[in-house]
């Protein structure tokens, strides 16, 4: 049977989330300029933006794939492939029951880190509860009753934001013991980071990239036919990513007469002297990366 594979980040913040600073077109233009075949806008709480991202991503040649990250009772959760806005602050297991109800793949993103509103272990509904069942502490905003698993599609064992590595090798071990898929992803809040981190995804029986569609790459992250790749950028590689980024954005402006577009190119300038240091340190820092990843 023939295969393909995409390159897809799951995990991109736009100017629509609170803590974003992009608007979906750049960061559009910018994932097919370095490679990408899809990424998904995953806004805090919000879905229009990533929608209207995903409509227009033929327009770039890219899979149009709608997500957001849900704020739960229990931390926050990526839905992928959803069109509708899953409700917040309901029990993680109920929300991602929700999700595959709606059709979507529900991915735990950055677990264990608290300070980023990761879920707690304890909280990661598991198909090998007792009889099917799994129970919220009160401690953690829940009431002691049991509920019916709703278990999640895949676990984000790279988020490129993990410096120091020890939560991605914890979630790794987790989804590795508990059978889940891992995907990778650059959890990006500017242009300059989206790609840092991705997921190859191999669907089966397409032959070409254009041929795949939203649903063969959900189907494939449930099936598990994914690699993460968060270390394939040699310095000069590097460079030419975030200096190329800068002046992206401030060609996007100057086209599209944005108001910012004066500031945003001024910024741009400094911004390709900046990021080529940026690029030499994290040279570095992925090379630590790789071997806290295979260690």
């Amino acid at each position: 049977m023939s295969s393909v594979t995409v390159s897809i980040d799951p995990h991109v913040h736009s100017d629509d989330s609170y803590d974003g600073h992009e608007p979906v077109d750049l960061i559009l233009e910018h994932a097919a300029e370095i490679g990408l075949d899809a990424v998904v806008i995953t806004d805090h709480d919000v879905i229009g933006e990533s929608k209207r991202a995903a409509d227009i991503a033929d327009e770039y040649g890219l899979i149009g794939i709608p997500g957001v990250e849900v704020s739960t009772a229990h931390g926050h959760l990526l839905a992928i492939g959803v069109e509708r806005m899953p409700p917040r602050r309901r029990p993680y297991d109920e929300t991602v029951a929700w999700i595959r109800d709606h059709g979507g793949v529900a991915i735990v993103p950055h677990p264990f880190q608290r300070s980023r509103h990761g879920v707690r272990e304890r909280n990661i509904p598991l198909p090998d509860s007792d009889e099917g069942e799994v129970e919220s502490s009160a401690d953690d905003g829940g009431t002691d009753a049991n509920r019916d698993v709703a278990e999640v599609d895949a676990i984000e064992v790279f988020n490129a934001w993990l410096f120091t590595g020890y939560r991605n090798r914890r979630a790794r071990r987790f989804a590795a013991e508990h059978g889940y898929p891992g995907i990778a992803a650059s959890d990006a809040h500017h242009l300059k980071y989206v790609g840092r981190a991705f997921t190859e995804v191999e669907i089966g029986g397409r032959e070409s990239v254009d041929a795949v569609t939203a649903d063969d790459v959900l189907d494939a992250i449930r099936n598990g036919t994914t690699r993460v790749d968060g270390r394939r950028a040699p310095v000069p590689m590097a460079a030419k990513h975030y200096v190329g980024a800068a002046g992206r954005k401030s060609g996007y402006y100057a086209r599209t007469s944005a108001t910012r577009s004066a500031t945003a190119a001024s910024r741009g300038v400094t911004e390709v002297v900046s990021t080529v240091r940026v690029a030499v340190s994290q040279g570095a820092h992925r090379a630590a990366r790789v071997l806290s990843w295979v260690t």
